[in-house]
């Protein structure tokens, strides 16, 4: 799909300001909305929404279809009349998220807001929550039952529960549905509230010019509701443990590979019913986002596929995966779509083929670039205008901290400061802001900025460090991080370089 030349920034959602312990979906997504619209922004990309469970990875969650509870905005319960009051708060700490604190006065926050919609919200309240749970009852179901046994499971995962649960025998799920009628019906409230007040923001956004960039992960986690409803998608075992995983093999960021744990799909059993699941969730993506960015898009042509049970991810294989035939079926049942891929890691003709059968826009690193070697494919000079630039990207540190960390001089560490500063014609002092000069600047269609990189943040503010112990997903912007200086600059250097979103 074409896309027009524009910019946008990266920011999860968790890492917006506010007094609540998390970014959410109230009044900071607004002014981050309008500071988008102000500097001439057309994306929004955000990583994955799903609800997260143990290490609270976005690309690890309980659903590829539900919302994350965490991203209930406090005060918009209030505003919208579902709680009469927030109450007392936590005093959490500014720039980093603790998501476990937050997540025991969120529950208790919803179960309030649930109690009160329990004991009598109006008819329009009850009218517009009966048409979300119809119209999202193809997922909505399975997943806030699947919640709900989980609780009063003790959090223990489906592949742990006894086996008539397990393998979900009809005589077993009717009996657990109705003994646990009451949590079930409070968690497809809970998935209520977040796509009410998602819908609302984008709303807005869309008002003001600015469109959503969804971020699906290639995988689906094994203890979440997708898989325990869908056994026979994916290569487990009859007791439910996968018999191969996901991950990639050693690379720059881990000598052991990474082991994703997830399982893999079974393409055959996929094919079978016109790749129904995958289409399901493409087209659920869309109706949240504009544009919906393939994670580990090259896990579309071949996967690495590491023995179950294997504690890292040297001993795995590439395995063939039907990816042309998957997207023949989004483009016959779905038409023509605006996805971008992540085609990092093992770039072989046959993504190559795949991403441009589909004209889909691969992505270009600019902290790949600088190896010395001129033909890279993340020079700017090299790009094609159907991609999408970065200065780096969740997984990457920062501009600053990556330049930082190179060596004083050029070594043997495959990266060259000299040939940065020189190619760039750039300043230590400025890294940050020359890097997104010289993506913005590109023939790229699509620039897109790390909001840590327009901060000029250094190693400190990283997200995520692949394969390491973290902390991971829990940086957050500091309030009034974002000064008249970093606006008006900008705002200047997207109109400069023909950028400026188009209403």
């Amino acid at each position: 799909m074409k896309f027009q030349r524009a910019s946008g920034i990266l920011l999860h959602l968790t890492s917006l300001a506010g007094e609540f312990g998390i970014g959410d979906l109230g009044p900071s997504a607004y002014r981050f909305v309008d500071l988008l619209s102000q500097t001439g922004q057309t994306y929004w990309q955000m990583l994955p929404v799903g609800p997260t469970g143990y290490g609270d990875s976005p690309y690890s969650s309980f659903s590829v279809f539900a919302g994350n509870p965490l991203l209930i905005s406090p005060e918009k319960l209030v505003q919208d009349g579902f709680l009469d009051e927030i109450g007392e708060v936590p005093e959490f700490e500014h720039g980093r998220t603790d998501y476990g604190a937050v997540y025991h006065w969120k529950k208790d926050l919803l179960a309030r807001a649930y109690a009160k919609f329990a004991a009598g919200a109006g008819e329009d309240v009850r009218a517009s929550f009966d048409q979300f749970c119809d119209q999202h009852s193809s997922w909505l179901t399975d997943y806030a039952l699947y919640r709900a046994i989980r609780d009063a499971q003790g959090q223990r995962p489906w592949f742990e529960w006894d086996t008539p649960l397990k393998l979900r025998e009809p005589g077993a799920i009717a009996a657990i549905s109705e003994i646990l009628a009451g949590p079930t019906r409070a968690e497809k409230f809970t998935q209520y509230l977040f796509f009410r007040q998602w819908t609302e923001l984008k709303e807005y956004a869309a008002a003001a010019g600015i469109k959503f960039v969804a971020d699906a992960p290639i995988f689906a986690a094994h203890d979440s509701a997708d898989v325990w409803c869908n056994r026979d998608k994916f290569k487990l075992k009859a007791d439910g443990s996968p018999k191969v995983v996901a991950g990639v093999p050693p690379d720059s960021f881990s000598s052991t590979g990474q082991l994703w744990g997830s399982p893999i799909y079974n393409w055959d059993a996929m094919r079978d019913d016109g790749f129904a699941w995958w289409t399901a969730r493409v087209k659920h993506a869309l109706s949240m986002a504009d544009v919906l960015r393939i994670d580990h898009f090259v896990g579309l042509a071949h996967a690495w596929e590491v023995p179950g049970g294997d504690k890292t991810a040297e001993n795995g294989e590439w395995v063939d995966v039907p990816g042309l035939e998957l997207f023949s079926a989004f483009k016959d049942q779905l038409g023509e779509l605006p996805l971008w891929a992540e085609d990092l890691g093992e770039v072989t003709a046959q993504v190559e083929e795949l991403r441009d059968n589909f004209e889909i826009p691969g992505m270009r690193i600019l902290q790949y670039a600088f190896g010395g070697d001129p033909a890279s494919r993340d020079l700017p000079h090299n790009y094609i205008q159907n991609c999408v630039a970065y200065t780096g990207t969740h997984d990457n540190d920062t501009a600053r901290g990556w330049f930082e960390a190179l060596p004083e001089a050029d070594d043997e560490s495959g990266n060259r400061p000299s040939f940065c500063l020189k190619y760039i014609n750039g300043d230590a002092d400025t890294i940050h802001w020359d890097m997104i000069r010289a993506i913005s600047s590109s023939v790229a269609d699509t620039a897109i900025v790390p909001m840590q990189d327009l901060l000029g943040l250094g190693s400190e503010a990283r997200m995520n460090v692949p394969a390491g112990a973290g902390p991971n997903w829990q940086w957050r912007m500091l309030p009034d991080a974002v000064t008249e200086e970093i606006t008006t600059a900008l705002k200047e250097l997207t109109a400069i370089y023909g950028r400026s979103k188009k209403l």
